[in-house]
């Protein structure tokens, strides 16, 4: 799937192409473990299967990647959930931000399937991840909900409640530090405010404290009829 993005330095902005082949969703990817067996348990009581592993590494293919402002989805039970996105582009890793849209009642039965059958938005810009990796911890993920047809704040937290982006590549390539070429990776979530529900608008933003910059992207969500 061929991406574009635009690769914002301190000297400026240039385009950057990412033609990525393979794509996994890091799933379960917090750093206390406590937290996410309390979570595995709550998700257990309503019907979502435990993971076979922590973190657990969903594969999805490459095509669901997209960086439209409009995403189709079959029902009303779809959901997004903002996370940093890394990518490996002739042997550098980038990163910018996507959301893990997933059909939350799909989840119930297989949450590889609830995460293929929906599109993964992308934003449309990245930085190097060697500038922001001294301080990866202090950036900020957020979303927004367009709710009652007001913006409302969904999602908030600072990365280090989450892997590093680094632990998690050496745990999917089994030693190695660095995203095979081609290949991307979305890195974890933080905790919906005020529980995981639809919506018709997503806004989606990686905030860097340091630099005074941001990262954003918004898509709308049709709803497509679900036909028995």
């Amino acid at each position: 799937m061929k991406l574009t993005f635009d690769l914002l330095t301190e000297q400026g902005a240039r385009p950057l192409q990412a033609d990525l082949c393979s794509v996994i969703v890091a799933g379960w990817a917090g750093r206390d473990l406590a937290a996410i067996e309390h979570h595995i348990e709550e998700l257990a009581a309503l019907g979502v299967p435990r993971p076979s592993a922590v973190p657990l590494y969903y594969r999805i293919a490459h095509n669901q990647l997209t960086q439209d402002d409009r995403i189709q989805v079959v029902g009303d039970a779809s959901s997004g959930e903002v996370e940093t996105f890394v990518f490996a582009v002739d042997g550098e890793l980038y990163v910018s931000i996507a959301s893990d849209h997933t059909d939350r009642k799909l989840e119930a039965v297989s949450v590889a399937l609830s995460k293929q059958v929906c599109v993964k938005p992308v934003g449309r810009q990245a930085w190097r991840f060697a500038d922001v990796a001294d301080y990866w911890d202090e950036l900020v993920i957020r979303a927004r909900i367009v709710e009652g047809g007001r913006s409302v704040l969904y999602q908030e937290g600072t990365l280090d409640s989450l892997r590093n982006p680094l632990d998690l590549i050496q745990g999917y390539t089994g030693g190695q530090r660095m995203l095979p070429a081609g290949a991307g990776m979305t890195c974890g979530t933080v905790a919906a405010i005020g529980g995981i529900r639809p919506a018709p608008v997503f806004e989606m933003e990686l905030h860097d404290p340091r630099r005074q910059r941001s990262i954003k992207h918004r898509y709308d969500v049709e709803i497509l009829p679900e036909i028995a």
